[in-house]
């Protein structure tokens, strides 16, 4: 599987949120890392989008896209700092 940087991740991403996350910030529960989601690697040739932390790999955001519904989990994320409009 091809990995890429987060911004990879920005199409299927606006599909779900109206703000643009990959400019977003997060820090990962796994090493405590905080940078904006675009700088993440993003692998998206799985059955859905996974993004892992640079530093430690750990994953951060997964997001699943089904027939008529999203499946998101953002279990590795401790916060996650969205700019408003």
């Amino acid at each position: 599987m091809e990995e890429l940087d987060g911004n990879a991740a920005a199409g299927m991403l606006g599909e779900v949120f109206a703000l643009e996350l990959t400019a977003a910030r997060g820090r990962c529960d796994g090493c405590g890392n905080v940078a904006a989601v675009g700088e993440a690697r993003a692998y998206v040739e799985a059955p859905g989008l996974v993004i892992r932390c640079r530093s430690c790999k750990s994953v951060l955001l997964v997001l699943v896209r089904g027939e008529d519904r999203y499946w998101l989990g953002v279990q590795g994320l401790t916060w996650l700092e969205l700019a408003r409009p």
